[in-house]
């Protein structure tokens, strides 16, 4: 049976853990979730021009990380940074966030549907996402949407949870997701939608590695190149247009 990933409760769901997403975030990485950001952006670099999107932002942790980058940047040309979600929970936590983040006025945070992105074709330098492909209802027509509105040579950039091949650590991790991160996740961010018994189950179904290198192709990438982070529990995916 497929994951429910339908609008209204991808919504609902995270809005009802939005208070706790990122300390959850953080504990149940060990902290790890801070480089996985940082080779993001050291991998996919900003350049000055146009401006960076980040959809699916959540409580904006991509967004940040490439407004920290675009600093190595005189502030003249330095690109906008741009988040968008469809969760205003999830959103207003990025905002308050925000506030406490001395930004110049060079990120914008904005409620958007990544299905029906605002913006015209060919906008932004790079369009990221993290852990957020995996919750549309529709990821390759979210996929498409994000090349859609990236630049001609610009970067389409995914960062996705995978699973370590084979071995040891790939038994251990399986038995931390499906069995440890759900009961840490659900007792501290109690929510009605169980999004800590989502995660493991969205992880499983979602394509990986080479299947998904080959639906950003599909999308209309090129040169799509698979990074693995922390013994392949992560996966960083960049393609060009």
């Amino acid at each position: 049976m497929s994951v429910d990933k339908s609008a209204i409760r991808i919504r609902d769901m995270f809005g009802q853990i939005a208070s706790r997403y990122d300390l959850l975030n953080h504990l149940l990485s060990m902290g790890i979730d801070y480089r996985w950001r940082y080779r993001t952006v050291r991998l996919a670099p900003p350049r000055p021009g146009k401006p960076i999107l980040d959809v699916c932002t959540g409580t904006a942790d991509l967004a940040l990380a490439y407004h920290r980058a675009c600093r190595r940047i005189p502030f003249q040309h330095r690109p906008l940074v741009v988040g968008t979600d469809f969760c205003r929970p999830m959103l207003s936590r990025g905002i308050a966030k925000l506030r406490r983040t001395p930004s110049g006025g060079r990120v914008l945070l904005i409620e958007a549907d990544t299905l029906r992105l605002p913006f015209p074709d060919d906008s932004f330098q790079i369009v990221c996402v993290a852990f957020g492909l995996r919750n549309l209802c529709d990821s390759l027509a979210g996929l498409r949407e994000m090349v859609r509105v990236c630049a001609r040579n610009g970067k389409v950039v995914i960062l996705e949870f995978s699973t370590p091949r084979r071995g040891v650590l790939a038994k251990m991790y399986r038995w931390y997701l499906e069995r440890v991160l759900p009961r840490i996740g659900q007792t501290l961010a109690r929510n009605r939608l169980g999004a800590y018994n989502y995660l493991p189950a969205s992880v499983a179904e979602f394509p990986q590695g080479d299947a998904l290198a080959a639906m950003m192709r599909v999308a209309g990438l090129r040169e799509v190149a698979i990074h693995r982070l922390t013994f392949g529990i992560v996966s960083l995916y960049i393609g060009t247009k």
